[in-house]
């Protein structure tokens, strides 16, 4: 009898800002979320860190770089999300992953308006490349636990339907969902 080895999952955080970038003031949103993963998941996981310029190039490259090249389940990007001429990721996120997911940008959108009237001015999607999901949050660190608190218990399930590596949570902190087999 065989045991089924479960891959690590990888997954990429992807700062996208112009000043992160340059060094002007430092990242706090991709260590958000890596403290955030570290916090709800179980199931064993590495993060790929990037802190990129904005603009539609090097998104989108970033991204394809971390999808086929380093082999990511999940990425994760933070900013860019905006209505601003420089806030490309939304566009940048479908020329790297063109099966848009629309439900994950809905939610994320309706549980920030809860919060802040500003949020209508969000851009955020979700899409997948291959095996890799990749889901673009906004720029605060508060906004972003917000955000993932409402799409997460569906992320685990739509890696095992794009074939990416299994993500297990803490059902006290996220409670994931998964159809009866």
């Amino acid at each position: 009898m065989t045991e089924k080895v479960e891959k690590t999952a990888l997954i990429g955080v992807v700062t996208v800002s112009d000043r992160a970038s340059q060094g002007l003031y430092r990242d706090e949103s991709g260590p958000a979320i890596i403290a955030y993963l570290e916090r709800i998941l179980t199931s064993p996981f590495a993060t790929v860190h990037r802190v990129i310029p904005d603009g539609f190039d090097s998104v989108r490259d970033t991204l394809i770089e971390l999808a086929d090249k380093e082999g990511c389940d999940l990425i994760l990007t933070t900013g860019g999300t905006g209505p601003s001429p420089r806030d490309l990721t939304p566009e940048a996120t479908l020329a790297a992953a063109p099966r848009e997911l629309p439900g994950f940008g809905e939610l994320m959108r309706a549980e920030s308006l809860k919060q802040v009237p500003t949020a209508i001015l969000s851009r955020q999607i979700a899409a997948h490349r291959g095996a890799c999901l990749v889901i673009n949050l906004p720029g605060k660190p508060a906004s972003i636990e917000l955000c993932l608190n409402a799409v997460f218990p569906a992320v685990p399930y739509c890696l095992d339907l794009i074939g990416a590596a299994r993500l297990e949570t803490d059902t006290a902190l996220v409670k994931t969902f998964r159809p009866k087999s």
